[in-house]
């Protein structure tokens, strides 16, 4: 029997966990390539069809992002108690990942003398302007990992962090606006204005693929994708009376990417306009054991922090390994790291939220 996606919001009971962590781990995988021969060239799917599986991960996180976040945001009707639950979300776990980055990695793998790395500007430029992350990200520690393939980029990954955050804002900008509107003009509903933002963006993302000619920085390119894939997730949740989730369109929907994955330029058009319902149905559908995920706690996102200058330093460390050597020990020593953060910091962070603050 086929239900709408709104039956199925009641609880915690869904696999995004799961799909997080396939997502973070997927994130792993695709710096691989690009840090162990210096070019992202050379990622298996990219080499396919265009679309690295960085890529997709990221696209998985932000769809991911934009449903439960509006679903947190438009239930908890509570701004105060919604940025309080997104700064426990987010910087516990990353102020503590950027300490142990700066002050212990840092100070390890620098080629300056310990004085000039711990007096010079860049050192807080990257701890604060991370930590921060409405100005974006600092990807360079002075003197630290200048011989790489992939030089000088400490941490590769938070650059996606700033663009969550200004989405974030977005959403919270947009829907005070739209409930102002709908309380002055009770006649007029304002709901359409959530799908014309994924609408414009993939728009200014499909032109800038199509017609690279357009001046359109690559940051804005991404800026816009990113975007649209948050506020996909964001309509998906405001229709999701209307959004049905079939296992007989799942399947047509799954078996028209693989075949699109013939021609590059159709794959990217067929990923883009499929990608969210899949998430939604493997999200949702699927039961049975893979449930049993949700008990183990969040690792995503420490992976997500951790694996790029875990991987820079692994990189250091044993110069000489293979590719799948270096994809291996990757994993295990981030899946460590990525273990602390969720039990010494993110969890604790995280039952902070039950203190409500009053409205």
């Amino acid at each position: 029997m086929n239900n709408a996606l709104s039956t199925y919001l009641n609880g915690r009971d869904n696999n995004f966990n799961l799909i997080r962590i396939i997502a973070a781990v997927l994130v792993l995988v695709s710096h691989c390539y690009p840090l162990f021969y210096g070019s992202s060239d050379y990622e298996p799917l990219k080499r396919l069809v265009g679309i690295s599986i960085g890529s997709v991960a990221v696209d998985l996180f932000f769809i991911s992002s934009g449903f439960l976040i509006a679903n947190s945001f438009f239930y908890q009707k509570n701004l105060i108690n919604f940025i309080k639950a997104r700064i426990l979300r987010i910087y516990p776990g990353l102020i503590v990942s950027l300490i142990i980055t700066v002050f212990f990695l840092g100070l390890v793998f620098t080629k300056l003398t310990t004085t000039a790395y711990l007096t010079d500007f860049q050192t807080y430029k990257f701890l604060f302007k991370n930590m921060f992350l409405f100005l974006g990200e600092e990807a360079t520690l002075p003197g630290v990992f200048e011989g790489l393939p992939w030089a000088n980029t400490v941490n590769g990954s938070l650059w996606t962090l700033p663009f969550e955050v200004r989405a974030y804002a977005l959403l919270v900008l947009v829907g005070i606006l739209l409930g102002f509107c709908e309380q002055k003009w009770k006649t007029l509903s304002f709901k359409k204005v959530y799908l014309l933002i994924p609408i414009v963006g993939l728009g200014v993302y499909f032109l800038n693929y199509f017609h690279p000619i357009l001046p359109i920085s690559y940051f804005s390119a991404e800026y816009a994708r990113l975007l649209s894939m948050f506020f996909i997730g964001v309509a998906f949740y405001r229709y999701r009376e209307k959004i049905i989730l079939s296992k007989k369109l799942f399947l047509i929907l799954s078996a028209s990417l693989i075949v699109s994955a013939l021609d590059s330029h159709l794959f990217f058009v067929v990923y883009n306009c499929t990608l969210a319902y899949l998430v939604f149905f493997l999200a949702y559908i699927p039961k049975g054991f893979i449930r049993k995920f949700n008990k183990y706690g969040d690792y995503s996102y420490g992976i997500y922090i951790y694996a790029f200058p875990v991987q820079q330093a692994l990189l250091v460390l044993y110069p000489k390994m293979s590719l799948f050597e270096f994809f291996l020990t990757s994993l295990g020593s981030t899946f460590v790291f990525a273990y602390f953060s969720w039990q010494l910091i993110e969890k604790k962070a995280l039952k902070l939220k039950n203190k409500r603050v009053k409205s």
